[in-house]
């Protein structure tokens, strides 16, 4: 295991423009963290370990939440997926028993009945329901067959599939697993009005009216949907994506907006998009990248105006993104009176601002690799901050409000008198871009080890990416 804690690590390869942005906030350059912080290294083993220990060892179904009991995120699971390749390079846990993981989740997902029927299946056509059932591993209640959270699990299970490439029983398992779970979906199938892809369907009512379109984190979808050797959708499809982008300034940063960070970071995760671009950002001189890169500069530079006036609100105390938060209900603050809310998409755009007073670490950790000379020092901050309010054995919790001092009643969390409300749990779809992004930054893993799976290069470039790697 020696050789698997010798993990490279690799500076990360901003643009021009990118290190200009930088530049511009410290006028002597930007100070990079190393990625040998062992801070970094303290974030990711106990978030790593969040996956490991509540994850299902025999399924692989991971929970929605922790320690709330509820249902199994299928995108969650999808992040864990390719935590276990974190852990395994990292020697958090060995090789073999990453491997077994894997395989046990892969074959659990794949023998899942699937039907059209509203009951006793776990999805339909490939595709996978939003939320099953932590112990069957079926439909929980009557929630939506999910394009997004299938493909934020699939994008998992083609990372294990190129990184697990021994010529083991174990590892050829998982290659074939991964690859059957991937060529059964019928992309086609969720396209009831071409060329897009629709958001959800439901046995009951059919798919939902609403298509995947404008940025957000849905570039996922249609990259894989591309690339599928067995039912690909059509190319037009993603200039149909495209057509609703909005770009826009918001504090000082141009870039195709989108409100929560997340839907900067999730297709990230899995798809290195430095130097290579499709035909939109060819003509605005970016790549998507340096788009969340600026998205990220943006937050910060809002955090530090702080119009509503916030606690804490700072350089180094920002991020929204969608989380838990303490209550729906408006309160008077600051002899105002604000709307606040309990899991909800909050953000700051130049489309829309919906902001509570509620944090995110995942909002600056998973953009570690765009910024890390203002998120790494965030997520320091807020540790030192917060203390074991905020950081436990898990690492970061999922949220929290310093101003959210009422002493009324909470839905969710608690509040600590004098410092503010914390959420009691973690989230996986919070907890993945934390460790994975961390990982892209020192290493670049999850980048390398999708760079060279075929499915992703042919939807890439099918969808008109050009450039960089792609043409290596």
């Amino acid at each position: 295991m020696a050789a698997a804690r010798r993990v490279r690590a690799a500076a990360i390869v901003f643009s021009a423009a990118a290190l200009a942005s930088a530049c511009a906030l410290n006028p002597n350059g930007p100070t990079m963290p190393s990625p040998s912080d062992p801070f970094l290294d303290t974030v990711q083993t106990r978030t790593f370990q969040w996956f490991w220990d509540v994850t299902d060892p025999s399924t692989g179904l991971t929970p929605d939440r922790w320690p709330t009991r509820t249902f199994s995120s299928i995108a969650a699971i999808g992040f864990g997926l390719s935590a276990y390749l974190v852990g395994a390079e990292r020697g958090y846990v060995s090789r073999a028993d990453a491997g077994t993981r894997t395989l046990n989740t892969l074959r659990f997902l794949y023998q899942l009945p699937q039907g059209a029927s509203a009951t006793g299946v776990a999805g339909y056509q490939g595709f996978f329901y939003h939320f099953l059932d932590l112990g069957s591993g079926l439909r929980f209640q009557t929630v939506e067959l999910s394009t997004i959270d299938t493909a934020l699990l699939l994008a998992g299970v083609l990372s294990c599939q190129s990184y697990f490439d021994a010529d083991t029983p174990t590892e050829s398992a998982i290659r074939a697993y991964g690859d059957s779970l991937y060529r059964r979906v019928d992309w086609t199938w969720f396209q009831p009005r071409p060329s897009l892809i629709s958001m959800g369907w439901h046995p009951e009512s059919e798919f939902l009216p609403v298509d995947w379109t404008g940025y957000n984190e849905g570039m996922i979808i249609y990259i894989l949907a591309l690339g599928s050797p067995t039912h690909p959708i059509a190319t037009d499809a993603w200039s149909k994506w495209t057509e609703k982008y909005e770009w826009l300034t918001f504090q000082g940063h141009t870039h195709v907006n989108f409100v929560p960070m997340f839907g900067h970071q999730y297709s990230h995760v899995w798809v290195d998009f430095r130097g290579i671009r499709d035909p939109y950002m060819q003509a605005h001189g970016i790549d998507y990248f340096e788009n969340s890169r600026r998205a990220t500069l943006s937050q910060r530079a809002y955090a530090i105006a702080n119009p509503i006036g916030w606690r804490d609100y700072g350089a180094d105390i920002w991020g929204l993104t969608a989380v838990d938060g303490p209550l729906d209900t408006t309160l008077v603050y600051d002899g105002t009176a604000r709307q606040f809310f309990t899991y909800s998409a909050r953000g700051a755009a130049a489309n829309e601002v919906r902001d509570d007073g509620t944090l995110a670490p995942t909002a600056a950790g998973g953009s570690v690799p765009f910024a890390p000379e203002i998120t790494v020092p965030a997520l320091k901050s807020m540790r030192a901050r917060y203390g074991g309010n905020l950081f436990t054995q898990y690492g970061y919790l999922d949220s929290f409000n310093p101003s959210y001092q009422f002493g009324t009643r909470v839905q969710m969390g608690r509040i600590v008198p004098g410092v503010g409300w914390f959420d009691g749990d973690q989230l996986g779809i919070d907890q993945g871009p934390i460790l994975l992004m961390i990982e892209n930054y020192r290493s670049e893993l999850l980048w390398r080890v999708m760079r060279k799976n075929p499915y992703i290069r042919v939807g890439l470039q099918r969808a008109g990416f050009t450039g960089g790697w792609l043409q290596q």
